[in-house]
């Protein structure tokens, strides 16, 4: 055997030697993985104008928002979407007058509880709060937890002729963790047309 075969080989066998010292060395290295992450969400400042449309309510709601008429076949005609375009979710009102017929008003309530219970499958926890606005209506707010389309419903009523109930939808499927921050500007918004609501 040749003199620079033999040490090309104790210099190869050295190198192996160092790698395997250095691949199994003490340090261990705990690995990670890297957490989920969001898109950032641009929220505008919170800047609301009067509802101009004749209806027999009227509130103040976001500049940012549009209000449309719902076109679902069952709707009435002082139905109504306030419609975020950015972010694609909708308050949704409904209004039913009572005309003084308190059967009439509780089958409206019991509606309100009814639709806001359909989200029990996908919901962790449904809380509910009452609230008396500036004007002195009494409201019903529905706070529904989970992955579910709508985070937010209240009806309100004067008892005798009025009943609007409300809800913010969000037609996408998406996790509510990645929707809060807009979940929570739209509930503000939502809290401020109840604040300023006036039955005509």
């Amino acid at each position: 055997m040749c003199k620079k075969c033999s040490l090309f080989k104790v210099f190869s066998l050295f190198i192996l030697i160092g790698l395997v010292f250095q691949s199994c060395g003490t340090k261990e290295q705990n690995y990670v993985p890297k957490p989920k992450g969001f898109n950032r969400i641009t929220l505008p400042a919170h800047r609301y104008t009067p509802l101009k449309e004749n209806h027999p309510y009227t509130f103040a709601y976001s500049q940012w928002a549009r209000v449309l008429p719902d076109t679902f076949a069952t709707a009435g005609k002082d139905w109504l979407f306030v419609h975020y375009p950015q972010f694609g979710a909708n308050i949704q009102l409904t209004y039913k007058p009572i005309g003084g017929d308190q059967k009439k008003l509780q089958e409206y309530i019991n509606d309100a509880y009814k639709l806001a219970g359909k989200h029990q499958i996908r919901a962790s926890s449904i809380q509910e709060s009452r609230m008396t606005t500036p004007n002195g209506y009494n409201a019903m707010l529905f706070k529904i937890e989970g992955d579910v389309p709508s985070p937010y419903q209240f009806y309100t009523t004067d008892s005798s002729r009025h009943f609007l109930r409300g809800a913010i939808y969000f037609p996408v499927a998406t996790k509510n963790d990645s929707l809060a921050p807009v979940i929570d500007y739209i509930q503000k918004d939502m809290i401020h047309l109840l604040n300023t609501l006036q039955w005509r």
